[in-house]
């Protein structure tokens, strides 16, 4: 059983922005620290950034006008932490405490990572799906249930599309957080932080991307911890898990679009 969300659900929007906030601080500085967390809805985009880097209000609005349309912007952006910020001074170190748990996908998994896709290809508006060993449950705003249903052909689960009818959705009907839809990003991988919104000397980025990719790898649970300041995870350089994530984001093209859809 499997929950998948799409880019415009309001949640991703917000994980958007703030991968998109990421992307303009390596675009400023190779190793940047930043942390960002986005709330937004009904008109308006709040914003607290911790962050080596400097950021203009235009700069910022012109990335929640791209992603999520016009909104007012709260923006904080304050420096982060002298004592955190040492941490990283003089090598690549662990940025983080946490678990991590990374978990082979299942073929159920990877069908609703598909059918999710090829569904925003065609309706590119918030959506989300469940996907069990008997039905397939499909939420799909600004779509017609009978124009769905055709594009559902081949799935051979009983089929729920739109249980309360047709609708709008987005940010004018919902609230969106970072990293609330996890459980949509990872499958069962587990974690004690967040993909979104944070640099590489972040295990919360790096050791995730990680664990994930080696889980994929093997076919088997792999699960790891660190504590920050760590320069050892599983037996590797944590320098080498960092470089392994940026080749990683690097070859999905940026935080940005590694927020639309997640690990898989």
């Amino acid at each position: 059983m499997i929950e998948k969300v799409n880019p415009s659900h309001p949640d991703k929007v917000a994980d958007r922005i703030a991968g998109a906030m990421v992307d303009l601080a390596y675009s400023k500085n190779e190793r940047p620290k930043i942390a960002v967390e986005v709330l937004i809805g009904h008109g308006i985009c709040h914003i607290i950034a911790e962050t080596s880097e400097e950021f203009t209000n235009e700069e910022i609005q012109a990335i929640v006008d791209r992603i999520a349309g016009k909104m007012k912007l709260d923006l904080v952006v304050v420096k982060q932490d002298e004592h955190l910020s040492k941490n990283q001074s003089e090598e690549i170190r662990c940025g983080d405490n946490g678990i991590f748990k990374g978990v082979p996908l299942t073929e159920n998994e990877k069908k609703i990572s598909q059918i999710a896709r090829d569904i925003y290809k065609e309706y590119p508006t918030d959506g989300k799906y469940i996907l069990t060993d008997e039905k397939m449950i499909i939420c799909q705003s600004n779509a017609k249930n009978e124009d769905l249903l055709k594009s559902s052909v081949g799935i051979s689960n009983h089929i729920i599309i739109n249980p309360l009818g047709e609708w709008t959705g987005g940010t004018d009907v919902d609230t969106g957080a970072t990293n609330r839809k996890l459980g949509s990003d990872m499958a069962q991988s587990v974690t004690g932080g967040g993909l979104h919104g944070k640099d590489l000397s972040k295990a919360d980025v790096s050791v995730n991307i990680y664990a994930f990719c080696k889980a994929q790898e093997t076919g088997k649970v792999v699960e790891l911890n660190c504590a920050i300041g760590d320069k050892y995870v599983d037996g590797k350089p944590y320098a080498e898990i960092v470089e392994f994530a940026k080749d990683y984001i690097n070859k999905i093209g940026g935080f940005e679009k590694f927020a639309e859809w997640g690990l898989f």
